[in-house]
C-alpha cells in the first residue's frame, strides 16, 4: 500500500495571531467511526477549541466535527469533549506548564497522517496583548512593502 501525504483537515490561523507559540506537540484523537469519516471528508473545525488536562487525561473542548451524512444513529454529538492521546510523561510536562501563569493549550492544526490516522498539533501558548498584535501587523506590512519595492526595481 503506497504511503499518502499528510492531508490538513482543519487549520487554526487565529491561534498564531492571538498567541505566542512556545512548544508544539502531536497528539492522536479518539474518534468514533462516523467521526473519522466526517474528518476525512474535511468537515471539522478547531477555531473555537482549546485543550486542557482533566483527571490525568488531555482532552479537547469545543472542536466541531459535523455529523456524517450517512451516519444515522451512530453519529456522535458534534461538539463533544474528545480525548487526546499523548504519552504520560508529556501530559505531566504539559500539566506543569499550564499551571504557570498565562500559558494555555491551543490546537494549531488537524490532519490525517501518512498512515491514515487523525492527528492534531497542540501548542503551549502565551496570550498576546493588543500592542503585540499591532506590532506583528506592522512587521507584515513592512515586509510586503519591501517585496513590492523589490518587484518594481526588477522591472
Amino acid at each position: 500500500m503506497p504511503k499518502r501525504e499528510r492531508k490538513i483537515v482543519a487549520n487554526n490561523k487565529k491561534a498564531r495571531h492571538d498567541y505566542f507559540i512556545d512548544d508544539v506537540y502531536e497528539a492522536g484523537i479518539v474518534l468514533t467511526g462516523t467521526e473519522i469519516k466526517s474528518v476525512r471528508a474535511g468537515k471539522a473545525s478547531i477555531k473555537e477549541s482549546y485543550a486542557k488536562i482533566q483527571g490525568g487525561e488531555l482532552v479537547i473542548i469545543g472542536m466541531n466535527i459535523s455529523p456524517y451524512e450517512q451516519g444515522n444513529r451512530f453519529n456522535a454529538e458534534p461538539l463533544r469533549t474528545r480525548k487526546l492521546l499523548l504519552h504520560k510523561r508529556e501530559i505531566r510536562k504539559l500539566l506543569g506548564l499550564t499551571t504557570q501563569k498565562g500559558l494555555t493549550l491551543v490546537p494549531l492544526r488537524m490532519y490525517i497522517n501518512e498512515n491514515g490516522l487523525a492527528k492534531i498539533e497542540i501548542a503551549v501558548a502565551r496570550g498576546k496583548k493588543n500592542y503585540d498584535k499591532r506590532e506583528d501587523v506592522a512587521k507584515r506590512d513592512a515586509g510586503r512593502k519591501m517585496e513590492q519595492a523589490l518587484k518594481k526595481r526588477r522591472y
